[in-house]
C-alpha cells in the first residue's frame, strides 16, 4: 500500500535535549493514525518536522512523495498553537485562507459558509474572530485546515481545550473525512479519542517510538490481567474471598461495586474465572479487556515512567 507519510531515522535535538530519537514511521494512504504520548514526548516536534516548520538533524521525511512545502496545497494542518487574525471577520478570514490554498473568492466563501453549518457554527460569519469563544475559534481554525479538501490532514492535539459537546462534533467530522478517503494523522495524549477514532496508533515516549500497529493488533497483543467479579452481597466479604483465590495478586473496588481481581505476574487472568465463580459469592465473572489507556500506561511505565520536560515552545 502507498504511504502518505514516510519518516526514516529522524532525530532532533534542542541544546542538550534530544526531542526525537531515531524515529521510523510509515502512515499508509487512507489511514486514520493517532500519534500518542505524554506531554513532552516528542509528538509536536515530529509533526513540525513533517510540516517542514523545522528540519531534522538526521534522517529523512517524505510527505505525499515530497516535502510538505511542495505539497502544501494537498495538506491540511491544524497546529498545536491556536491563532487567528483576531480583527478579521470569520467569513473574511476563511475566504482569505481559501485564497492562499488556490480557491477563488466566491468558492472560498461558499465553502466557508457550508463548513460553518457543518461544524455547528451557524450565524457567526459576520463576527470578528476575537468575539468568538476559544472553542469556536478552534473550530474556525479547523475549517481553515480542511476547507480546500486536502488528501492528507495533520492535526496536532485537535481536541485540546474543547468541551465534550464540541469534541463530539469534531470527532464526527474527522470520522466523516476519513470515510471520504482522507489520510488523517493526529496527535493526542487523550487515549479515549484515539481508541474511538483510529485504525492505527503510534506511541511515542521520550522521543522514541514504543508502539506502531493497527488498533486491533495492539489490543490482541495485550492479554487481560484483570477479572471483573460482580457481586450482590457485601463488597468486603466478596473482596476477601477473591483475595484468597490462588493467583490473585490484589483486589479493588470498581465504580459499579464489582470486585476487580488482578492476576499475579505469572498467572493468566482466564485461569481465575473458574475458581472465582466457584466461591459462589459472585453473580458473574468476566475478563476486563485492557483499554488503550491501560496499554499506554503499561508501556510508558516500562520505558521509564514519565516523559521529559515539555518541548521548547519553538519546537
Amino acid at each position: 500500500m502507498n504511504a502518505s507519510v514516510v519518516i526514516q531515522g529522524v532525530r532532533k535535538r534542542f541544546g542538550s535535549t534530544e526531542a526525537v530519537r531515531g524515529i521510523d514511521l510509515s502512515v499508509p494512504a487512507g489511514c486514520l493514525c493517532g500519534v500518542l504520548g505524554p506531554n513532552g514526548a516528542g509528538k509536536s516536534t515530529t509533526i513540525r518536522m513533517l510540516m517542514s516548520i523545522i528540519y531534522p538533524d538526521q534522517g529523512s521525511i517524505r510527505v505525499l512523495g515530497s516535502d510538505a512545502i511542495a505539497m502544501k496545497d494537498r495538506i491540511g494542518y491544524l497546529p498545536e498553537e491556536r491563532g487567528l487574525y483576531k480583527k478579521m471577520r470569520v467569513l473574511e478570514y476563511l475566504a482569505y485562507i481559501g485564497a492562499l490554498k488556490g480557491l477563488s473568492g466566491s468558492e472560498g466563501r461558499r465553502r466557508a459558509l457550508a463548513w460553518l453549518e457543518r461544524i455547528e457554527l451557524p450565524g457567526v460569519e459576520r463576527k470578528r474572530c476575537e468575539e468568538l469563544s476559544k472553542g469556536m475559534q478552534q473550530k474556525v481554525q479547523f475549517i481553515a485546515s480542511v476547507m480546500h479538501d486536502p488528501e492528507l490532514i495533520i492535526l496536532d492535539e485537535p481536541f485540546s481545550g474543547l468541551d465534550p459537546v464540541n469534541s463530539r462534533v469534531l470527532a464526527r467530522i474527522v470520522t466523516e473525512l476519513h470515510a471520504g478517503g482522507c489520510t488523517i494523522l493526529f496527535s493526542t495524549h487523550q487515549m479515549h479519542h484515539a481508541e474511538s477514532l483510529c485504525d492505527r496508533v503510534v506511541l511515542i515516549n521520550r522521543g522514541e517510538k514504543l508502539l506502531d500497529d493497527s488498533l486491533d493488533a495492539v489490543r490482541a497483543g495485550h492479554r487481560p490481567t484483570t477479572v471483573v467479579a460482580r457481586t450482590d452481597g457485601p463488597f468486603e466479604q466478596a473482596a476477601a474471598a477473591a483475595a484468597r483465590v490462588p493467583g490473585v495478586a490484589s483486589v479493588e473496588r470498581a465504580e459499579d461495586g464489582s470486585v476487580l481481581a488482578h492476576a499475579a505476574d505469572r498467572t493468566d487472568a482466564i485461569d481465575l474465572l473458574a475458581p472465582l465463580a466457584a466461591t459462589r459469592l459472585f453473580s458473574g465473572v468476566s475478563l476486563k479487556r485492557p483499554t488503550l489507556d491501560d496499554i499506554f500506561v503499561e508501556l510508558v511505565t516500562a520505558h521509564g515512567g514519565h516523559a521529559r520536560q515539555p518541548e521548547p515552545n519553538h519546537a
